[in-house]
């Protein structure tokens, strides 16, 4: 299936869930889930009762539109995170946290995850010095993120940095706002990656 394009508000409140994927919108108050907290559509505010497998498919549909990944894609993290060792959930949010798209949104340099892959696919990205235009690229501890010289002025970067002053930064990344870059200092816990995903029901869901 091809990446969803389409009014993203209504995916957060199909969902019933903030993921994020309005930027400053969301900040100011003024996205569409928190004026309107139901369903779209005709019978949006009909209460419904959602059956196991609803509430497993839901939390992995929450988890691929956050982080803007395909089916195919996240069935590959999935795949991947059982194969490691420990808690199954756990590593998969680990692992879709290591995306370069997601470390440069985490990072500040972008307002939400689309923007930061966008900037990833037109190259807006360095890492290590070098030019890396995968947004699916594995960033590893120790590597550093970097806005290349031509695009440290782009009002949607400076922008977004200053958003930071109000949501702050994750522990996990260490980020010099004057010189537009960062470190990717370590993996996150699950603990500490705060998203609103029950990542136990996508196990279940996968695993039948």
């Amino acid at each position: 299936m091809a990446r969803y394009r389409g009014p993203v508000e209504k995916i957060e409140r199909r969902l019933d869930a903030d993921l994020g994927l309005k930027g400053e919108r969301r900040l100011n108050g003024k996205s569409a889930l928190e004026k309107r907290p139901f369903a779209p559509g005709q019978h949006g505010q009909r209460r419904t009762k959602i059956s196991e497998y609803g509430l497993q498919l839901r939390e992995k549909q929450k988890a691929k539109f956050m982080y803007g990944v395909s089916e195919k894609q996240f069935r590959k993290y999935f795949k991947e995170a059982a194969r490691r060792e420990g808690n199954t959930g756990a590593n998969l949010i680990t692992l879709i946290e290591q995306r370069l798209d997601n470390v440069v949104y985490r990072m500040g340099f972008a307002s939400t995850r689309a923007n930061a892959r966008q900037f990833t696919t037109h190259g807006h990205i360095l890492v290590d010095g070098k030019k890396v235009d995968i947004p699916s690229f594995v960033v590893k501890p120790g590597q550093k993120i970097e806005i290349r010289e031509k695009s440290k002025t782009n009002p949607q970067i400076v922008r977004s940095l200053e958003l930071t002053n109000q949501t702050g930064l994750v522990d996990w990344v260490d980020v010099d706002k004057d010189k537009v870059f960062g470190i990717f200092t370590r993996i996150p816990t699950r603990e500490e990656v705060v998203i609103p995903v029950e990542e136990r029901l996508i196990v279940e869901l996968y695993s039948k």
